[in-house]
């Protein structure tokens, strides 16, 4: 994640938003603006009941997950296979696919990543012995471990693998990341085949649901990250457009 991506969203975090608004309404609370203060403190609690309760993640992240719908049908013959770190189902995928394509090429791209950060392997080091266990030799597999975000997945790996024109590649990770990573992608030069996983939102959502504070929050959080990326990842230049779409 880049530097500013990571400004914008400690910025905006919800948690941090309710957090200060309840901090405010207790302080009010015992000073003359005490009317303010229940004010404050009351719509606090009617926005937090909000978040627990409204099905948020069809609101915020369907339409990224939309964007680039399930693959019908993968090609006879591609030139590789590439996987972006972060989830375990993107590596099942991977595996999956490799077995379909004993030809392509491989290649999983995961530096220090938000659960390696503190400790001395990359989550390359991890992958490389999930596909072990899941029978996948490990030295048909490229491993780029030094991006830290999506942009350093694309160009990094390019630099190693090196694609030439005309070569297809499958690309794997979550079905909310797939609009920044197919932009970051096009961009460094690859021509991708998006095959999202990870999928958060669910087909008949209720209006209401189940009271899950934590969850809304989270889901703002992970929505806000993909949504505030777009731009500024348009803006640094790391993709050519704002929302990209799937090839015509």
């Amino acid at each position: 994640m880049s530097t500013v991506l990571k400004i914008g969203l400690s910025v905006v975090d919800p948690g941090n938003i309710l957090l200060a608004a309840i901090l405010t309404g207790a302080v009010l609370l015992w000073t003359r603006w005490r009317g303010v203060g229940r004010w404050v403190v009351s719509l606090t609690a009617l926005l937090a009941i909000l978040i627990a309760g409204l099905p948020l993640e069809n609101w915020i992240i369907r339409p990224l997950e939309d964007r680039f719908p399930p693959v019908a049908q993968l090609p006879d013959q591609v030139s590789g296979i590439i996987t972006l770190g972060g989830g375990t189902e993107r590596l099942f995928e991977f595996t999956a696919l490799a077995r379909s394509y004993p030809e392509a090429r491989l290649v999983f791209s995961g530096g220090a990543g938000q659960l390696f950060a503190r400790q001395k392997f990359k989550e390359a080091d991890a992958a490389r012995s999930f596909f072990e266990r899941l029978g996948l030799k490990a030295d048909r597999v490229i491993f780029e471990n030094k991006a830290g975000n999506t942009y350093e997945n694309a160009v990094l790996s390019y630099a190693i693998v090196k694609p030439r024109a005309g070569e297809k590649w499958i690309l794997i990770t979550s079905a909310m990341h797939m609009p920044r990573a197919v932009g970051a992608f096009r961009k460094a030069g690859w021509s991708v085949i998006p095959y999202p996983v990870n999928y958060v939102t669910e087909e008949g959502a209720h209006l209401w649901r189940r009271l899950n504070l934590v969850g809304g929050l989270m889901t703002i959080s992970i929505g806000l990250r993909e949504w505030m990326g777009l731009p500024i990842y348009r803006i640094l230049h790391r993709t050519d457009t704002l929302f990209p779409a799937p090839e015509n």
